[in-house]
């Protein structure tokens, strides 16, 4: 019977590792579909800059998220870098609180407050960017497709999300 045992195992491991080893069929990426076909999946950005930032370097951001999608899709954890023309003027990682960002199908959510946002170019030379009232993003996102009430759901990671133009609002409170 012991025989049979490492016989089934040594079988199943030697499949599992023969599966898991072939390549995809697919060369692209879930994340280089989105940009080749244009879906941004971020809406709007609203920065929050206060008078400590001018010494911190440090801002809070929202966004709000769309889904395209009719399935439910929870984002778990995104890291981002945002600029204008060329040049990142703030970066941040954020890991959303259990169950994650919940988007429902077709919907739009916001993305609550992302606090520890670093102005790398600093905040005085960040406040040149404002007039213009548009960002890049280039983003790795893990998300969660398929989720019911932001649990279970088949794990997808969003590697290299680019998106231009997004609108952004900034407010100052210097007080």
């Amino acid at each position: 019977m012991a025989r049979l045992g490492a016989l089934f195992c040594a079988v199943f491991s030697s499949s599992l590792v023969t599966v898991l080893g072939v390549p995809a069929a697919n060369p692209f990426s879930p994340a280089q579909i989105i940009n080749a076909l244009g879906v941004g999946l971020v809406t709007d950005i609203n920065a929050f800059i206060t008078l400590d930032s001018l010494t911190t370097n440090i801002i809070s951001v929202n966004f709000n998220v769309k889904n395209p999608l009719p399935i439910e899709l929870t984002l778990d954890s995104v890291t981002a870098s945002a600029g204008l023309n060329g040049t990142t003027f703030a970066t941040f990682t954020h890991t959303f609180a259990k169950p994650g960002l919940v988007v429902s199908p077709l919907g739009t959510r916001n993305s609550g407050a992302v606090n520890n946002v670093l102005l790398t170019q600093g905040a005085e030379n960040s406040l040149a960017i404002i007039p213009f009232g548009i960002l890049d993003l280039t983003s790795n996102a893990n998300v969660r497709g398929a989720t019911i009430g932001g649990f279970l759901g088949i794990p997808v990671a969003l590697d290299g999300l680019k998106q231009t133009a997004v609108p952004t609002n900034y407010t100052l409170d210097l007080s």
